[in-house]
């Protein structure tokens, strides 16, 4: 529950776009560790195409997102530094 309160918590040190990433990630392979029990089986799991889409694409955009987000932050810490020691 802290977590949660944590989370949403305007000053947070909580990166919200890597959990989303997460979770989306999880659910990828879930539904992968499913597929392949149930092929074992014999069995075809039926996922639309368009659900596990929407997961890679969440995946793939918060992971980019909060990479590039993180770049741009450490490149802008250090111009400042760069500015303040001149």
């Amino acid at each position: 529950m802290k977590f949660l309160r944590d989370l949403f918590d305007d000053a947070n040190t909580i990166n919200e776009k890597a959990v989303v990433g997460f979770i989306a990630f999880i659910m990828l392979v879930i539904a992968l560790i499913v597929d392949l029990v149930t092929g074992y089986d014999g069995k075809p799991l039926v996922i639309n195409e368009f659900i596990f889409d929407g997961f890679m694409v969440i995946v793939l955009g918060a992971f980019g997102i909060a990479s590039v987000d993180k770049w741009l932050n450490k490149k802008n810490n250090q111009d400042n530094q760069d500015n303040t020691t001149v």
